[in-house]
Order: structure tokens, then sequence, then C-alpha cells
């Protein structure tokens, strides 16, 4: 049986589902996550208020695969309204099968729909993983900040 993934909006009934699969995501990340379940809830509460539209999450069959949360109401340090990639990743058991692709995939065509020319996004600056999966769409290092890299991408094709 061919699997179905789908994208939808967040809803905020998909907060314990979300903490769950931060959890489970990032248990080779210690260095970059919220270590409890009330700060998670709060980072989820705060990624749901910035843009609703911008928060996705990906199902296989009807399973939670991962999620992504993007803000098109940034401004940048230079004062430009970006999209702000604040959060992407898919559980352990999902990933190898293209869904953290169609999530940024999806995120950054929202971003071009709302009129955006940028996107740009920390990333821990040894999650190698990460880095190369951003630099494969297009994403480049502007600067290190602490234990964070900043990355950007044009949005204008």
């Amino acid at each position: 049986m061919k699997s179905k993934i789908i994208i939808r909006k967040v809803k905020k009934e998909d907060i314990e589902s979300f903490i769950d699969c931060y959890i489970k995501a990032y248990q080779d990340l210690k260095n970059y996550k919220y270590k409890t379940r009330k700060d998670i809830k709060n980072y989820f509460k705060w990624l749901y208020n910035r843009d609703k539209d911008g928060f996705m999450i990906a199902e296989e069959n009807n399973k939670i695969a991962g999620f992504i949360a993007v803000d098109a109401n940034w401004v940048n340090y230079k004062g430009e309204k970006i999209l702000e990639i604040h959060e992407l990743f898919v559980l352990p058991e999902f990933r190898r099968k293209g869904i953290a692709s169609k999530l940024l995939n999806k995120a950054l065509e929202y971003g071009i729909k709302k009129g955006l020319n940028k996107a740009e996004l920390w990333v821990g600056k040894t999650n190698y993983r990460a880095i190369n999966f951003y630099k494969q769409f297009g994403f480049e290092e502007i600067g290190v900040w602490g234990k964070w890299l900043r990355m950007k991408k044009s949005l204008n094709c």
C-alpha cells in the first residue's frame, strides 16, 4: 500500500501531539531543545499565536510525522519583513521519506503567497544534518551567534 502524506494547518488540539513529537524528534539534539513539557507547551502556543497559517503538520496514513512553523509577520535585524522558519522536525521513524522536504516546500510556497522575498532561519551550528538539508534548498550561511547558525534564502524565482 502506498503511503499517503497530507499537510494541514495545526489546530490548538494538536498541542499534546506536538509536545510528544518534539520530545522524540529532539532526543539526540540536547543543546538545541526545550527540556520541559511546560516550556514546549509555551513554545507551541507562541508559534501558534505568531502565525496560525504558517504552522503546519504532516501526517502519513493518519499518523503524525512532523511539524513546521513559519512566520510571515517576522521582521529581521535589517528591518525587512521576511518568512522566518522557527521550527521544522520529523519523527525519527518517518525520516528519509521526503516529509521534511514536503513541509519546507509548503512553507516556502506560503511565504511566496504572502509576497515575501526572503526566508531566514536559525539552526544549531553543530546540527550538520539540518544544515545540509537547508543547503539543498538553496539556503546559505550568513553568520553565527553563540551556538546558532543563521541561514537565508531568496524566495524570488
